[in-house]
């Protein structure tokens, strides 16, 4: 996928390539089908990528379609803004993490 095009109608062609590989004998499972999707997706869905892999979200294809669909709207409407999170201390080791918010 090129940066700027609708990601609708991108993850709908992966789908039917995926389609395509089952009707060929060679099925994907649900998550290979998912990474393969992310994987195909520009730089401006990294942070996406990230927070769904980290979050261990259990979704099908057409619902990914969705969230990535509202996703690229958010980030059409204003960008994202980050912000910072901190975790509890375990032992003398802090943890740190930087999301963003859509």
């Amino acid at each position: 996928m090129s940066e700027g095009s609708p990601v609708g109608a991108h993850v709908i062609k992966m789908m039917g390539y995926i389609q395509m590989l089952e009707n060929l004998g060679f099925a994907l499972n649900d998550e290979l089908a998912m990474d393969v999707v992310m994987q195909s997706l520009p730089d401006s869905f990294n942070q996406f990528v990230l927070n769904f892999n980290m979050n261990e979200i259990n979704k099908t294809l057409p619902q990914l379609l969705g969230i990535l669909r509202t996703a690229e709207g958010n980030m059409k409407k204003g960008g994202s803004k980050s912000i910072l999170m901190v975790r509890e201390a375990k032992g003398k080791e802090i943890k740190w993490q930087s999301q963003r918010v859509w």
